[in-house]
């Protein structure tokens, strides 16, 4: 994969724009993973995947390594989102994300269903940053420990420790409190 990611970042800066159109898709998951690990809001991480996707554009020939394209894009990303999150001033609300409405919905199980992301974005807000990443993308995303250790340059053996701790403090967090 790094191979073909590779000759696609060749072929976007010769100006090929379907060649960047196929990085965007291949990466846009990974990188909304990593914005929303950084904001904790779903609408913020899209703003900023998507505005690293044009700093990436514009930046391209700073990729010293097409081989790693992807780390490359991740830095970006969360350094976009960091800088939100540090000119935004504290939301008095979490806002309400939508729920999607299936053709044979619950809506009890919806609810259910919300309230749960709710409580699962609030308590990863109470990881560490590289946890919160390494969780959404080997959890969300499906990525291996090599990519996420590639992606987030760190160690396989970091990524597992990190996804280990960041397991064990949500399990802990969320039975601490549905037992009381």
């Amino acid at each position: 994969m790094a191979a073909e990611t590779a000759r696609l970042v060749r072929l976007a800066r010769s100006g090929d724009s379907a060649a960047f159109e196929e990085l965007v898709r291949r990466h846009l998951r990974a990188a909304y993973a990593v914005a929303l690990s950084v904001t904790g809001d779903a609408d913020d991480a899209q703003d900023v995947a998507q505005d690293s996707f044009v700093v990436a554009l514009e930046r391209l020939e700073d990729c010293a390594d097409p081989d790693r394209f992807s780390a490359w894009l991740l830095k970006i990303v969360r350094n976009r989102a960091l800088n939100l999150r540090r000119s935004r001033t504290r939301r008095a609300a979490v806002p309400l994300h939508e729920v999607s409405v299936a053709a044979h919905h619950d809506p009890a199980r919806d609810a259910d269903r919300a309230i749960l992301r709710e409580e699962l974005l609030e308590e990863m807000q109470n990881l560490t940053e590289l946890q919160r990443q390494v969780l959404l993308l080997h959890d969300l995303e499906g990525y291996r420990h090599r990519e996420v250790a590639e992606a987030l340059d760190i160690s396989e053996v970091s990524s597992r420790v990190h996804l280990f701790a960041a397991r064990r403090a949500l399990r802990a967090r969320l039975n601490g409190r549905y037992s009381q």
